[in-house]
């Protein structure tokens, strides 16, 4: 996508209500967000951008900002489900969409079901997601979150709201990934403030739409990661019991997250709501990829305040990409701090690397940068594939100031006048084996 779509408003009794539309396709398809959102600030990560793309590629997508979170109307005291389902019906309204599809992730479920259940007439399909009847424990309720378990949830949130709390649970496989961190704490606190945050989990933990269940007379798709650390799947075998005709769809993960990993998931919706799978078509070719961030970002954001530290980055930037025009290569995300680029020879992208962590030294900022050649997938102008996970994986075990490279890099650029120093075997996390890592020690 070259740009995120437009943010508009719409009024759901006297709040504002965000909201934004992509794609075009036959079918239309509500996504009720979870806990908190961020509608513009979700484009800004590349797996996030990605997962809404995927869906808008074969549905008229309508998001929005439930109120009090994101771009919406902040608003006072605690919103009832009931307020919150109808802001489902105003968007719906808004944008002239008379039936869609609803697409309810953890909390948003109940909201979905709710209105599939009170508006059958204009819900033509239901899929929920990390979703439950009822967040609390009970003693007929017994995978539900004890009242202590939760009060030690908000306790930290309310602690440590600012940086990339709660990651242990949402997205565990991402805890290690230091470019994800900053995005999701930067995530957070647009999304909302602290005691919002803490209002909204303590709404959660009164919803109860077991009794709604048999209600719900539109085919529905129950979709859930079986390691789901925040909404066990007992939760969802629950709903595909108790809710007629329901399907149920198993995943193996542990993240809470959608949009990591995403594949599976969007494949079963796409499958579901469509009838059929769509098989993405790819070129793959070898490729070296670069990943760069800040070392201590979040520190040096803080120690600076907002509007110097927006030039510093925007400083960071011009020099990368200046860089990357010299070297030929081609930028293909940022995130954050973050910067994401590729390359069609390796030593090429190595100089590149270390002119960027050169050149921002001027800035009184360091960057890491890490480095992998491999088979990557082009799909447009996006570069995926296992390459790519790794490339960003050597990124996070990098010094500051230093360019880490994998063993590929390394032997390719052979003859080329670059030298290396040994930086030890290395387990990448979420990847097989054992890497040897190697740092840039000349460049000439």
């Amino acid at each position: 996508m070259s740009s995120p779509p437009k943010t508009q408003y719409t009024k759901s009794g006297d709040v504002h209500i965000a909201y934004q539309v992509t794609g075009t396709g036959p079918l239309d398809l509500v996504f009720v967000p979870g806990f908190v959102s961020h509608l513009e600030y979700q484009w800004e990560y590349p797996e996030s951008a990605r997962f809404f793309e995927r869906l808008a590629s074969f549905s008229r997508l309508i998001r929005f900002d439930k109120r009090g979170t994101g771009l919406s109307d902040r608003v006072g005291g605690v919103p009832s489900l009931e307020q919150r389902m109808d802001d489902v019906r105003a968007v719906m309204d808004a944008v002239g969409s008379d039936r869609a599809a609803l697409f309810g992730i953890s909390e948003g479920g109940p909201m979905s079901l709710l209105f599939a259940a009170t508006y059958p007439a204009r819900t033509a399909a239901l899929v929920i997601y990390g979703s439950y009847a009822r967040r609390a424990w009970a003693a007929d309720n017994p995978f539900g979150r004890t009242v202590e378990e939760m009060d030690r949830v908000m306790d930290t949130m309310e602690r440590e709201w600012g940086g990339p709390v709660g990651m242990e649970i949402w997205a565990p496989s991402m805890a290690g990934d230091e470019r994800f961190r900053h995005w999701w704490a930067n995530y957070l606190r647009l999304a909302a403030s602290p005691g919002a945050a803490v209002t909204v989990m303590r709404m959660n933990m009164e919803i109860d739409v077991r009794h709604v269940l048999p209600s719900v007379r539109v085919p529905t798709l129950i979709v859930h990661r079986t390691g789901d650390r925040l909404t066990f799947v007992e939760q969802g075998r629950f709903l595909a019991e108790h809710i007629p005709g329901a399907r149920l769809a198993e995943l193996p993960g542990d993240d809470h997250m959608p949009f990591l990993d995403s594949d599976q998931i969007i494949d079963e919706v796409e499958e579901f709501l469509t009838g059929t799978r769509h098989v993405a078509e790819t070129d793959r070719v070898l490729a070296t990829v670069l990943f760069t961030d800040i070392a201590g970002s979040t520190e040096r954001a803080a120690a600076l305040g907002d509007r110097r530290w927006r030039d510093v980055l925007a400083g960071y930037y011009g020099m990368a990409r200046r860089e990357l025009a010299r070297f030929r290569g081609r930028e293909v995300d940022t995130a954050g701090d973050g910067f994401f680029a590729a390359f069609d020879g390796p030593a090429r992208a190595v100089r590149c690397a270390e002119a960027i962590s050169a050149g921002v030294r001027s800035l009184g900022i360091e960057v890491r940068a890490g480095l992998h050649t491999g088979e990557c997938e082009m799909i447009g102008d996006k570069v995926g594939g296992i390459a790519v996970h790794i490339g960003a994986r050597v990124a996070s075990l990098a010094r500051p100031g230093e360019v880490l490279v994998s063993n590929t890099v390394k032997d390719l650029v052979a003859g080329s006048g670059l030298t290396f120093t040994e930086r030890g075997v290395h387990a990448l996390k979420g990847v097989p084996g054992e890497w040897p890592l190697f740092a840039v020690t000349q460049a000439r």
